[in-house]
């Protein structure tokens, strides 16, 4: 029972977006052009090392950028624009029309977000856009209460419900977040925070793929 527990509490990690929407992708690209063998490789060695090193891909590709081209790409952002891609890490295999649903919020909810970047400096479009994210995350826990039904096991729904306060609680952090922004203009934290508010909507994914329904 306890390894059960373990389990699940591991399942609730994010996954890394930067590695799976930014890194793997790229990988694959080169694949095309470069030694099959040796990109394997490179992706075995860099999916180990986040596993091992949560939060190793984001710093990389972060130091990396700063490297080649200092002060010309903030790399918080340009994550937030690549984080409404759909990635095959956080596609659940359940085919019930509750996970469907929930797919699809998580991934309007994600589309979203990562729209703000190009929608900060258009006041009205900007509001309009923070409207749509609170009902993309009403929508989003509808769908987890609805999928949440399917789960009578106590340690599954442990689980499920402890993952679902942290989104809720990031949820009320990103609310935060907005309100300094409207006071003080740092963009960086919002597009922090929008990235947060993704990696616990893909942790939800995680969580559901990870367990079925009793």
């Amino acid at each position: 029972m306890a390894g059960s527990s373990n389990d699940h509490q591991n399942s609730m990690k994010p996954v890394s977006v930067s590695l799976h929407v930014a890194l793997l992708p790229v990988l694959d690209e080169l694949s095309k052009e470069c030694d099959k063998k040796t990109i394997l490789m490179l992706k075995d060695a860099f999916t180990k090392t986040e596993k091992q090193v949560p939060g190793f891909t984001q710093e990389f590709l972060n130091g990396l950028l700063q490297k080649e081209v200092p002060g010309e790409i903030n790399f918080t952002e340009s994550l937030l624009r690549m984080s409404g891609r759909d990635s095959p890490e956080f596609a659940l295999q359940h085919k019930e029309p509750e996970f469907i649903k929930l797919s699809d919020r998580a991934r309007l909810l994600k589309q979203i977000l990562s729209r703000i970047p190009d929608e900060m400096h258009d006041r009205p479009r900007f509001l309009q856009t923070i409207k749509d994210i609170a009902s993309a995350i009403k929508d989003l826990l509808d769908a987890v209460n609805d999928v949440f039904k399917r789960y009578s096991s106590r340690t599954n729904r442990r689980a499920l419900d402890n993952q679902k306060k942290e989104f809720v609680k990031c949820s009320k952090n990103f609310s935060d977040t907005l309100k300094i922004y409207f006071r003080d203009g740092q963009e960086v934290r919002v597009y922090a925070s929008a990235n947060r508010l993704i990696q616990q909507a893909n942790a939800i994914l995680m969580v559901f793929k990870s367990t079925s329904p009793d």
